[in-house]
């Protein structure tokens, strides 16, 4: 993990309708995902320097995940939290992050149901 292991990135109420569901009707239509996401990072370098360049880029990581889930159909939650995870410790370096995924309208007298994951890189 990087020195400073306790800097994070945070990006909070990612929302992305998909296709997601196990159920037949579910399959038909988008429905409403909304991701939490933390991810370890080195800050100290993009806050010493106020260079951009040494930032973990949020709105790509933002764009690349939006793009993957509207593009993907999925059953469970559990898998859109997997595969979220599992793409951006490759595409962007990061060694460990956390993934919340809810769906609001998974249960209709519940606010919000959801899963959260913590991964590493296994480089």
């Amino acid at each position: 993990m990087n020195t400073y292991s306790k800097d994070r990135v945070l990006i909070e109420g990612l929302t992305v309708l998909t296709t997601i569901g196990v159920y037949d009707w579910e399959k038909t239509i988008k429905q409403k995902l909304v991701l939490d996401l933390e991810m370890a990072w080195d800050n100290k370098p993009a806050g010493e320097s106020d260079n951009v360049s040494l930032c973990l880029n949020y709105f790509e990581v933002s764009q690349t995940i939006t793009h993957f889930i509207q593009s993907s159909k999925f059953e469970l939650i559990e898998c859109v939290a997997e595969r979220v995870a599992e793409m951006i410790i490759k595409q962007f370096s990061v060694n460990w992050l956390k993934v919340k995924v809810s769906k609001p309208t998974a249960i209709a007298n519940a606010r919000n149901v959801a899963v959260i994951i913590e991964r590493t890189a296994n480089y």
